[in-house]
């Protein structure tokens, strides 16, 4: 075969006659004749006119936008919900929104990849609300049956990928004004630059959406702009819109318990399939997808990769490849969450015996963690602080390491702050915040997280445990392949704490009950 004499250029560097970027298509195998161009313009449908009424969430949305606009007046806020993302070549992962993004908005499931919500200033008290800031709404819209991209883009043709809502509906459903995309250089620069000489200062949600993250940035520098400093305004916004989310709203509250009550149906799903999985070889694999079937049929997807820990892996904390066996006799650490799609998600914690009843030595373990657990539970009312929840559950942990002569060194020493020895069994936080992330408000500053004020409205996790690896020759060998973690989810009122995942047994005689009960049944969809 002859050389190609095409030459090379940017477009096409191979020299070979077709671009690079061009070469994702040729699977496809796309006809483009004039013919058939005409042929696919006519024919459809007309489109439903109907405007919809607004969303549930719309109200409460715009609520955390007056919020936000009130700590920032006289700067422009953007917040981008994010690109498609690349998982292999030419194919996307499914597309799920920036939380800030979700949380402003109150778009969840697969709305709006590249869209950009733009809070512009105001004079104060003027703007939605009653707030500082104009709030719009920014995405690219569908193409019209009667272009090509209809038909010939992979990525965002309605032929690829299915309908969407447009603009008009969006506008309806979120009672927020949308414009297109191609809008929003205009809407994002204009009169840009330093305050203390006319121009509007800018702060940007960093790191969702590099095009715009450019494209701010590119701003800065035109209107001389110190990028440093504009690193810090940008920290801020992001501090704020992840403090935002540490008190849940009503509507929150009920998201979060239908992806609790759908977990729980995934962990029931999970001990039906059991006695299937014992002795096959990637048992922990059936487990993963028995839950994953539940995330999908009841929701949009897991809120994080589930840790089926079988035996020793459950001494591994974020165990994720989940290619273990199921061992009749070992323990199941199964940790999971299903996110509804809304995007909220559950994370819940059961350890079960794999056969359905506990050894005397899982169940001595286990009580143990539990009864850290319940420890935690007492903690954790509204005016204590978020530490305490933590401090209150490995106390009670390191009693029993003590009382069973694994301790190293006397009780007292190992609870201080220079001891921490019982800490080898137990070595992660006790609770985190939960929500649009599983680790939710991770952005939000020590002195309201850790070192914060419990207070009615806030969701989050219990998850004591204890993990005695194989390898651990620090403890006698029954304790060797045992890790148990009991994790709940809790929704703090004025009255104490609410497990919201209660539903879910507990306690070792009811876990025991409540296997063998579901395991007599049917599974139901």
């Amino acid at each position: 075969m002859s050389e190609s004499n095409t030459p090379e250029t940017s477009e096409n560097p191979t020299g070979d006659g077709q671009a690079l970027d061009d070469r994702v298509n040729n699977r496809s195998q796309r006809p483009d004749s004039d013919a058939f161009k005409e042929f696919m313009a006519q024919g459809w449908a007309q489109e439903n006119t109907q405007v919809p009424a607004k969303d549930a969430v719309a109200d409460f949305a715009a609520t955390r936008r007056r919020t936000l606009s009130e700590k920032f007046p006289g700067e422009r806020l953007v917040i981008p919900a994010g690109p498609l993302k690349v998982r292999s070549n030419d194919t996307d992962y499914r597309f799920r929104a920036h939380s800030a993004f979700a949380h402003l908005t109150g778009l969840g499931i697969d709305h709006e990849p590249d869209a950009v919500l733009v809070m512009e200033p105001v004079d104060e008290g003027t703007g939605d609300n009653g707030g500082n800031h104009e709030a719009t709404l920014y995405f690219k819209e569908l193409a019209g049956r009667d272009t090509e991209e209809f038909y010939s883009n992979a990525r965002y043709g309605e032929f690829w990928i299915g309908p969407r809502d447009n603009r008009e509906v969006t506008s309806a459903k979120l009672d927020l004004p949308v414009k297109d995309l191609a809008d929003l250089e205009v809407a994002v620069t204009k009169n840009a630059g330093v305050a203390d000489i006319g121009g509007v200062q800018i702060r940007l949600v960093r790191e969702s959406d590099l095009n715009v993250d450019a494209l701010v940035d590119t701003s800065r520098i035109n209107t001389g702009v110190n990028l440093e400093s504009a690193d810090q305004l940008d920290g801020k916004l992001t501090e704020a819109v992840s403090e935002l989310r540490l008190i849940k709203d009503e509507w929150e509250r009920e998201q979060m318990q239908l992806a609790v009550d759908a977990t729980i149906k995934g962990f029931e799903d999970v001990v039906r399939e059991l006695p299937q999985a014992i002795g096959h070889p990637r048992g922990e694999r059936i487990v993963e997808g028995t839950f994953f079937t539940r995330a999908r049929v009841e929701g949009n997807d897991l809120g994080y990769d589930t840790i089926a820990a079988a035996g020793n892996n459950a001494t591994v904390l974020h165990w994720i490849r989940n290619n273990g066996a199921l061992t009749d006799g070992e323990l199941l650490l199964l940790d999971g969450g299903v996110e509804v799609d809304s995007l909220y998600t559950a994370d819940v914690t059961r350890t079960l015996p794999i056969n359905g009843t506990f050894s005397e030595v899982q169940r001595k373990v286990y009580q143990a963690v539990l009864d850290a657990a319940d420890a935690g539970f007492e903690a954790a009312k509204p005016g204590a602080k978020f530490r305490d929840v933590h401090t209150a559950a490995v106390t009670v942990l390191a009693e029993r390491l003590a009382e069973w002569g694994l301790l190293p060194v006397s009780l007292e020493e190992a609870l201080s702050p220079e001891g921490q020895q019982h800490r080898r069994w137990m070595p992660h936080g006790t609770s985190h915040h939960l929500g649009l992330d599983v680790h939710d408000c991770a952005q939000a500053r020590r002195e309201l997280y850790l070192d914060g004020e419990i207070q009615e409205g806030m969701v989050f996790t219990i998850e004591p445990g204890l993990y005695f690896k194989e390898d651990d020759h620090a403890v006698p060998e029954e304790y060797r392949g045992i890790g148990v973690r009991i994790e709940d989810d809790v929704l703090i009122t004025k009255d104490g704490p609410v497990n919201l995942s209660a539903a879910l047994p507990r306690d070792p005689d009811e876990i025991e009950a409540w296997m063998a009960k579901v395991q007599s049944g049917k599974r139901v969809y």
